[in-house]
């Protein structure tokens, strides 16, 4: 059992430097079981809007080639992988959890998870989309994403951004991720690529026009404002 660790600042925030760390320990497990679970206090608080905030469009495609690429490696991961959401899971942090096989809750009604793209006035990349719309409860999807909410964990059950919310969540999510080791391991893997195969698939050149189509929105000033104002909205609440 390999624990890959999202840790940063900014609570786990998704900077180049993080997305690159978990990928690397993605490879180095080799299939092995993982539990993916977040360093101190939160799982992600979603992406490092101060490393977006300072990206050209060239940076910033790039910047979304490395998510896609995570996400991707981490959905389609050979061996059992669990997470483990005992903090914070907001937005692309959120969407690092949905990648995993199961995923445990802390029983924490403090703790918040969901996508919330919509409501910072981002637009979707369509690898995340599509891992949505395979992942969140069929009937809560327009919920989920057009709501934008961010969801206690009993609410995060219901619709599908978490399989089980536990008070022993730690327990609970090695005890799940040793369950699924249990297979064999080549049966595993061929079930896995069996139901998951072509699901975040994309041809290359389809997935640098999508990026292309998004970067005059991800650039464009008035989003870029409102970055600002939330970064300056929790660098004050910080200060309170």
């Amino acid at each position: 059992m390999i624990d890959v660790v999202l840790s940063g600042p900014g609570k786990n925030a998704l900077s180049s430097a993080l997305m690159q760390s978990l990928r690397g320990q993605l490879a180095r497990a080799e299939g092995q079981p993982v539990l993916v679970r977040g360093e101190g206090d939160a799982f992600s608080a979603g992406l490092n809007f101060f490393e977006l905030a300072t990206l050209d469009a060239a940076g910033l495609d790039e910047f979304l080639a490395v998510l896609e690429d995570l996400l991707h490696e981490l959905y389609n991961y050979p061996g059992p992988t669990v997470a483990l959401v005992s903090g914070h899971a907001i937005a692309g942090g959120c969407l690092v959890a949905m990648c995993c096989d199961h995923r445990v809750c802390a029983a924490d009604p403090r703790l918040k998870i969901g996508l919330n793209e919509v409501a910072l006035g981002l637009h979707f990349p369509g690898t995340a989309l599509a891992l949505a719309r395979r992942r969140v409860n069929p009937q809560a999807l327009d919920e989920v994403i057009l709501g934008a909410r961010l969801y206690a964990p009993e609410d995060a059950l219901r619709v599908g951004l978490v399989d089980e919310v536990a008070a022993a969540a730690e327990a609970v999510a090695r005890q799940r991720l040793s369950e699924l080791a249990s297979h064999p391991a080549d049966a595993y893997g061929a079930a896995k690529r069996a139901i998951r195969g072509g699901v975040l698939d994309m041809d290359p050149a389809q997935r640098r026009a999508e990026r292309a189509a998004l970067l005059p929105h991800w650039t464009d000033p008035a989003l870029r404002a409102r970055i600002g104002s939330f970064l300056a909205a929790k660098a004050q609440a910080k200060k309170s």
